[in-house]
C-alpha cells in the first residue's frame, strides 16, 4: 500500500482553472517570484544544490545501469520475439523492420502508464484530483515513498536507453531530433525531481503523457499487421482507425488540456503559496514550459494528418513523421 498522501489543504481541493486563469496566475506569480528574488544568479543555484539536492551516487549508477538493462532487454526481445513475430506473419518487409520498434515502446507504456494510473487512483495519492497537494508539506530531503521512487527508477532508466535508440536503434524520422531533445528534457526533469523531491508532480506528469504512446504505439502496430501475407485484414484496419481518433483526442485532452491546467498551474501558482521559497522554480518550470512547446509541435503533425485525411490526399494511415524511401537520409539498422 502507498504511503500515506499529503494532507489536503485548508479549502479542500482547488477547482482547475481555464486558460486565462493559468496564464493570468502563472504569469503573475512568476513576475512576483522575479521581482522578490533579490540574489537570483550562479551563487543561489549552486547554494540550493548544496541545500536541496539529494541524489546519492548509488541511485545514479542504479538509473545507469537501468539504461543498459533496457538496451539489452530490447536487442534480445527484438531478436527472439518481435522479429520472428513479424516474419510469421508475413508483414511486408518495410513494416517488419519498423515493427519491433513500435512493439518494444508500446509493451513500455502500456506496463508504465498502468502502474503510474495506479499510484494515482488505485492507492490515497490525491494529486490527479486535487494538484496543488503536490508541494502539500514538502521538504528538502523528504523521504521518496517505494512505490513512486520504482516508478522512477523505470521511466528515468528508460529514457537513458531512448537516448541511445534515438540515435541508433530506432527508424529516422523528421522530428527525431525534437524527440532526441524530448528525450534529453524528460530525463533531466525526472532526476532533477527526484533530487529535489519533487517526485509527486512528476507522477502526474507522467500519467498525463504515456497514455498517448500507448495509444500511438498501438495504432502504428495495427497499421503494420492490416496488410500481411498478401492479404488485407479488416479488422486490424478498424482498429488502427479507431486507435488514431482515440490517439488524436487523448494527446489534446490530456498533454494540451489536463497538463497545462493541472501540472503547469500548480507549479507557475501553487508551488509559491504552498513553499514561498522553493528551490529552482524558474528552472523547473522552464523545462515544462518546453515540453508544453514540443506537445504543440507534434499536434501540429496531427492537424496536418487529419487535414489531408479530411482532404483526400491520404487514403490509409501513415506516420506522416516519417521519410518517405527515396527521401530517407537514416533507416533504421533493422531497414
Amino acid at each position: 500500500m502507498a504511503a500515506a498522501a499529503a494532507s489536503a489543504g485548508p479549502a479542500g481541493p482547488e477547482p482547475m482553472p481555464s486558460y486565462a486563469q493559468l496564464v493570468q496566475r502563472g504569469w503573475g506569480s512568476a513576475l512576483a517570484a522575479a521581482r522578490g528574488c533579490a540574489d537570483c544568479g550562479w551563487g543561489l543555484a549552486r547554494r540550493g544544490l548544496a541545500e536541496h539536492a539529494h541524489l546519492a551516487p548509488a541511485e545514479l549508477l542504479l538509473l545507469a545501469l537501468g539504461a543498459l538493462g533496457w538496451t539489452v532487454l530490447r536487442s534480445a526481445a527484438t531478436a527472439r520475439l518481435f522479429r520472428p513475430l513479424a516474419k510469421r506473419c508475413r508483414l511486408q518487409p518495410r513494416d517488419a523492420a519498423k515493427m519491433p520498434e513500435s512493439a518494444w515502446k508500446f509493451l513500455f507504456y502500456l506496463g508504465t502508464w498502468s502502474y503510474s494510473a495506479y499510484l494515482l487512483f488505485g492507492t490515497d495519492y490525491p494529486f490527479f484530483h486535487d494538484p496543488p497537494s503536490v508541494f502539500y508539506d514538502w521538504a528538502p530531503g523528504m523521504a521518496v515513498p517505494r512505490d513512486i521512487a520504482a516508478a522512477y527508477l523505470l521511466q528515468g532508466s528508460f529514457y537513458g536507453h531512448s537516448i541511445y535508440a534515438t540515435l541508433y536503434m530506432d527508424a529516422w524520422r523528421k522530428d527525431s531530433v525534437v524527440m532526441l531533445v524530448h528525450h534529453v528534457v524528460t530525463l533531466v526533469l525526472i532526476v532533477s525531481s527526484y533530487a529535489f523531491r519533487y517526485h509527486n508532480v512528476g507522477i502526474l506528469v507522467l500519467f498525463l503523457h504515456d497514455i498517448s504512446d500507448v495509444q500511438l504505439e498501438f495504432t502504428k502496430l495495427n497499421v503494420y499487421f492490416k496488410s500481411r501475407g498478401g492479404s488485407h485484414h479488416p479488422l486490424h484496419a478498424l482498429a488502427a482507425d479507431l486507435g488514431c481518433l482515440s490517439f488524436s483526442l487523448s494527446w489534446f485532452w490530456f498533454r494540451l488540456y489536463w497538463f497545462p491546467l493541472k501540472v503547469l498551474y500548480a507549479t507557475c501558482h501553487c508551488s509559491l503559496r504552498s513553499v514561498p521559497d522553493i528551490p529552482f522554480y524558474f528552472f523547473f518550470n522552464a523545462l515544462l514550459l518546453l515540453l508544453t512547446a514540443m506537445n504543440l509541435y507534434w499536434f501540429l503533425y496531427i492537424v496536418a494528418f487529419a487535414a489531408k485525411v479530411l482532404t483526400g490526399q491520404v487514403r490509409e494511415l501513415k506516420d506522416v513523421r516519417e521519410y518517405d524511401a527515396a527521401e530517407s537520409p537514416k533507416p533504421s539498422k533493422a531497414e
